[in-house]
């Protein structure tokens, strides 16, 4: 369908952020009151700027009922301007199923961009609902090597003058790798980032943080200032996201393989994991997972348990999201004065 130029979608995930890992860890919480701070920021910049209507998840977490209440009565100067905003009409699971409907309506109601706050998790699953309609993104999790640590005021100038058309999503955004699983042929899902195979047969917890288990790990990208499982791989071969492979690792006890990596696996945290293999993974170039049974970690959260009967399938590809890059649309706003105003003599 024709987008609508002038709104925007908003995803903050109540629940980033709040995972185990702030418990093992000693990591920062990120709280709701923050995120909601972060949303009122970005509206009120859309609406200077001159966003129409945005579109935002519920919540029962709080998040939106602290928007609405300052929309209500907040300063008149704060709220002055602000865009129209519509929170969708869904049901509310608190979940990650909720990220994924609210991605959904967006998409259909031709949003021209989603803004999403939260960790690699939030940003996966909005990711495997978006299709081609780009995004922002802003860390508000635990492990975050996919979204961007930034300021949301600017996010949401980025996101406003792509919104307008007054720069182009073609010279601004970029179409991410990601990591497909398969298991029997049927169930299908995938990670941005990292997806690691996992001789634990629960998933318990879901974040995973201990790599005694870990077996194999499958990187899409791989920077070397990341943290999480990614950052085993990226301090080996650093990898980068416009790189056209990915990278697979066989992982072995202590002390037996090829070589050592001491990995920053969480905040605070750092492991040594053996590698006794490593590979370049080509787009569409299919693995089996060599490990018998246990559990498949997508971006750092185990989701998937399989057995010595199920038959599971791991390959790359490039048509995952297409995601903005906030400083290039900066760039081209100050090449061509697209928030100057010049005044006459």
């Amino acid at each position: 369908m024709r987008k609508k130029t002038s709104s925007v979608g908003i995803i903050a995930n109540p629940l980033s952020g709040r995972d185990v890992r702030r418990l093992v860890t000693k990591a920062s919480v990120f709280q709701n009151t923050e995120k909601s701070n972060m949303v009122l920021r970005i509206l009120s910049v859309l609406g200077k700027l001159g966003i129409g209507e945005v579109f935002m998840l519920p919540d029962v977490s709080g998040i939106a009922s602290r928007v609405i209440h300052h929309m209500r009565h907040g300063r008149a100067s704060e709220t002055a301007g602000f865009p129209h905003v519509s929170f969708l009409e869904m049901p509310i699971s608190d979940s990650a199923a909720d990220s994924v409907r609210a991605t959904e309506l967006m998409v259909a109601s031709g949003v021209s961009v989603i803004i999403v706050l939260g960790g690699d998790g939030t940003h996966r699953v909005v990711a495997s609902a978006s299709g081609d309609t780009p995004l922002l993104t802003l860390s508000t999790g635990t492990n975050n090597v996919f979204p961007e640590i930034r300021e949301a005021t600017i996010t949401g100038l980025a996101a406003a003058l792509l919104a307008l058309e007054k720069v182009r999503i073609r010279d601004v955004g970029t179409r991410n790798k990601v990591l497909r699983c398969e298991v029997n042929g049927a169930r299908k899902d995938m990670a941005l980032v990292d997806l690691g195979v996992s001789s634990e047969c629960w998933i318990g917890a879901r974040a995973l943080w201990e790599t005694a288990c870990l077996r194999e790990l499958f990187v899409s990208f791989a920077e070397p200032d990341a943290i999480g499982l990614s950052s085993i791989a990226a301090l080996i071969h650093p990898v980068s996201r416009l790189d056209t492979y990915g990278l697979r690792l066989v992982l072995a006890p202590p002390g037996e393989g090829y070589l050592t990596v001491q990995a920053p696996i969480g905040p605070g945290m750092i492991a040594p994991v053996s590698v006794a293999e490593i590979c370049e993974v080509r787009p569409k170039e299919v693995f089996r997972a060599a490990t018998p049974r246990g559990t498949i970690a997508l971006d750092g959260e185990r989701e998937i348990e399989f057995s010595e009967h199920d038959s599971v399938k791991i390959w790359l590809e490039t048509n995952g999201p297409i995601t903005v890059d906030v400083h290039k649309v900066m760039q081209q706003a100050a090449k061509d004065q697209l928030l100057v105003q010049h005044l006459c003599n």
